[in-house]
């Protein structure tokens, strides 16, 4: 088992650039503005044969007053009490202040091992490494996050903690896993996703609230459900790129954006109380783009006034504004009272099927010969327009390759007309689909 690590510490200390080196990636947001964490982000990582499971935390502001700064602890309480030991981070640049000693008293009363890193100690010692010694913690451990030195040392002070294993026992083999899922929410601020999945994990294990906004990097989250293994994602809120601020918004934006990317499926929740917007469409064209599969979840359907119009609202936009996405219906739930949030897992592994799909290249071509008849192709110079036949070349999404005599002869209208029929025959709905035209005799034919 790994060791479960908590990183700790007041803000803008270098916590998330001491997660960074450590999970050997960026993957948690890093700024010179403090307060850029807010959520737990946690990665696994290896530290010179050590494995570890790393938690970054919000920065602790122990005088920190408000509801907003009360949510911002009780996160960071819950990934110590997780925790099977603390890295406090201080910056040994600025010296131990008032609050490096507040945090250091709340530490020692929470009955939890502590190693004490001093950070920011490239070049010479910097005077605030001394400081450190009258926290009370044991000797300080000097590294730069930044600079990736003083590794070797951490891995020295985790080695006691980390479980013992047996002598000359050999674990029995695992058996073998099921793949694990990708699955992304995104949406514009403030439409409920960090809530849904509260609700989908049964804890709250996001940081929610009626500020837009809050949630900033992109949180992945390991999670089984129903012995599927899901890599869980939370994102910041996608407003329009005009209104996006620079420096921490901008970040944030970003991760989002990688994130969509390297997801496969992704459920955009909009909410229902303000139908379909414009940012909601732009949010469904850019993952229709990256090729990814799309669950559209309309929440706060608890508060809707008249729900049967809102729908067919919904659904009516939907066809008019995203044909690449023809079939997408909407799942509505609330996540804040839980109806209809247990339709969407499985809405989400039909997306995820359906999106894997390989159609047999027989079935194909009997669909393609029907809609030639059905729908005749345009003449092109005085002779018709002939496709000689189609196979799918790939899935993830489905990709198919179109085989014409003149491929940039056909219409629009025709690929669409041929994509409707397609996601209809092999139940696709809502699924982007790939239609690559190719100019070629048919490899079926007697040479």
């Amino acid at each position: 088992m790994p060791l479960s690590v908590a990183i700790v510490g007041r803000p803008n200390v270098g916590k998330s650039t001491l997660f960074n080196r450590l999970a050997g990636r960026k993957t948690a947001l890093v700024a010179g503005e403090a307060g850029l964490t807010r959520d737990r982000r946690e990665a696994v990582a290896n530290l010179g044969g050590l494995d570890l499971k790393l938690t970054d935390t919000a920065g602790l502001e122990t005088g920190g007053k408000g509801d907003f700064a009360v949510r911002l602890r009780a996160q960071t309480e819950k990934a110590l009490a997780a925790a099977d030991v603390a890295l406090f981070v201080i910056d040994a640049r600025e010296g131990v202040t008032a609050l490096d000693r507040d945090v250091a008293r709340w530490l020692r009363r929470q009955d939890k091992p502590v190693i004490l890193v001093a950070n920011k100690t490239e070049g010479r010692a910097p005077a605030g490494l001394a400081e450190a010694f009258e926290l009370g913690l044991g000797d300080p451990v000097p590294v730069s996050a930044e600079h990736g030195e003083g590794m070797s040392a951490l891995y020295d002070a985790l080695l006691p903690f980390t479980p013992a294993h047996a002598a000359g026992s050999s674990p029995a083999e695992a058996p073998k896993a099921a793949r694990t899922l990708q699955l992304a929410v995104v949406g514009r601020p403030n439409v409920g996703k960090s809530t849904l999945v509260n609700r989908l994990l049964g804890e709250e294990r996001l940081l929610t609230g009626p500020e837009p906004g809050v949630t900033r990097d992109a949180i992945t989250i390991e999670w089984q459900w129903r012995g599927q293994p899901i890599r869980l994602i939370d994102t910041a809120g996608l407003r329009r790129k005009a209104k996006v601020a620079k420096g921490a918004e901008s970040l944030a934006v970003g991760d989002t954006f990688k994130t969509i990317r390297f997801a496969e499926v992704v459920v955009l929740v909009i909410d229902a109380t303000q139908g379909l917007e414009r940012q909601d469409l732009a949010i469904a064209r850019m993952i229709a783009d990256e090729g990814r599969a799309i669950v559209l979840a309309a929440n706060k359907w608890d508060v809707v006034a008249n729900s049967k119009q809102t729908l067919d609202d919904i659904v009516e936009r939907v066809s008019e504004s995203l044909p690449q996405l023809a079939g997408l219906k909407p799942l509505t739930l609330s996540a804040a009272t839980g109806t209809g949030v247990a339709r969407l897992l499985p809405a989400v592994l039909k997306a995820h099927a359906a999106w894997n799909h390989r159609v047999p290249t027989g079935a194909l071509n009997r669909v393609l010969a029907r809609a030639q008849e059905r729908h005749p192709l345009p003449l092109v110079g005085g002779r018709r327009l002939k496709l000689r036949y189609m196979t799918q070349v790939n899935t993830r999404p489905p990709t198919f390759a179109l085989f014409a005599s003149k491929p940039g002869e056909l219409p629009d209208s025709w690929r669409r007309y041929l994509a409707n029929l397609l996601r209809d025959q092999f139940d696709l709905p809502g699924v982007p689909l790939r239609l690559m035209l190719r100019k070629g005799r048919n490899p079926f034919a007697a040479t």
